[in-house]
């Protein structure tokens, strides 16, 4: 095989999950740039196994839950697959210390998938920090930033509802994804209502506060979603799920009036950032080392904010609704022609 042959790009996962849809959105973005790409798509290790050939480049977008149903089981499939093939990682989801009790069980299989591959990518500057800090500060992975789809934000579509300021609108917080603790739902309820009783006071016509999820509780974290409109109905607000979205409807209502919101109390790297930008939205970002390099790749695209500082901002975003939307044609790149370029660049490297 040429040593400039680039690898086989394997799509782990089910359709759907964010790691393997994303790696099958840089494996398709690289094959436009360099035919000689192929992917294949696997659900489990044997899958796999059976799509690689011996001794060839393989790479692999990763996160434990993808590849075992343990720790121990991911970090062995892992193992296991770079015995029959030259493997590449891009590794999501890097072990930090809000894991709680399965901390040291992550430390230690990412360390043996560190240990398994030829060499390891991260999605973030970030990230290669919290491999320093918690799996050894002699790995150096290569750092290849999440890329959007699109390399401008998009004009406003026809089926776009237009934001309502004042009018006795409710103040309306989206946040997009699975309902899980952490995601940042609670502390956006109690800004919220807090926002709504503080521009009561000032004489502005308010409705409600309403936080609306955009997605479906995580599994088994149902009951979360009852726990949650019981605060709101404690604080005087209201707490709303969607339910499953598809990805059409999923777009369609990231573009509905409310503010965007991402709260993540325990950030790795974030899709859902992209998700709001690729939709014309210019969300409120928790402030951390994540969303701080974010906001120097990405300029104007998020509004950072401190935890204490999310009421404010939120009243300040019911009153300017135009504040939460992107000017069409705002750069949003890299985009993932960038960065599957940059991959091609970072494969081809490794072979001379």
């Amino acid at each position: 095989m040429p040593v400039d042959t680039p690898p086989l790009c394997l799509v782990w996962g089910p359709a759907g999950h964010g790691v393997t849809d994303y790696g099958s959105d840089v494996a398709a973005a690289a094959h436009r740039l360099d035919p000689a790409v192929r992917a294949a798509a696997v659900t489990d290790l044997s899958a796999a196994l059976r799509a690689v050939a011996p001794g060839e480049p393989v790479h692999l977008h990763a996160t434990d839950r993808l590849l075992g149903a343990s720790l121990e089981e991911a970090a062995d499939a892992v193992e296991t697959l770079s015995r029959a093939c030259r493997l590449t990682l891009t590794l999501h989801d890097l072990p930090q210390p809000s894991d709680g009790t399965k901390y040291d069980r992550r430390v230690a299989a990412y360390r043996r998938f560190f240990a398994a591959a030829d060499a390891v990518a991260v999605n973030s500057e970030h990230e290669r920090l919290l491999v320093s800090e918690h799996l050894g500060d002699d790995l150096r992975p290569e750092v290849i930033p999440l890329g959007t789809r699109l390399a401008r934000a998009p004009e406003p579509g026809l089926a776009d509802a237009p934001d309502r300021p004042g009018a006795s609108a409710d103040l309306i917080v989206l946040i997009a994804g699975f309902v899980y603790p952490g995601k940042g739902h609670e502390p956006a309820l109690r800004a919220a209502t807090a926002a709504v009783n503080a521009l009561r006071a000032s004489g502005r016509p308010v409705g409600e506060a309403v936080v609306r999820a955009l997605g479906a509780a995580s599994p088994g974290h149902e009951g979360d979603v009852a726990t949650l409109q019981r605060l709101a109905a404690d604080l005087g607000g209201r707490f709303e799920i969607t339910g499953f979205l598809d990805d059409a409807e999923f777009a369609r209502r990231l573009r509905e009036p409310g503010i965007p919101v991402a709260a993540h109390e325990h950030v790795s790297a974030s899709r859902s950032m992209l998700d709001w930008i690729e939709a014309g939205r210019r969300p409120l970002v928790v402030r951390s080392r994540y969303s701080d390099e974010m906001d120097g790749l990405r300029p104007g695209t998020t509004v950072l904010f401190d935890p204490a500082e999310l009421t404010d901002r939120l009243a300040e975003a019911w009153e300017d609704p135009a504040s939460t939307r992107l000017a069409p044609g705002h750069p949003l790149r890299p985009d993932l022609a960038d960065v599957a370029g940059s991959y091609l660049n970072w494969w081809r490297g490794m072979s001379r």
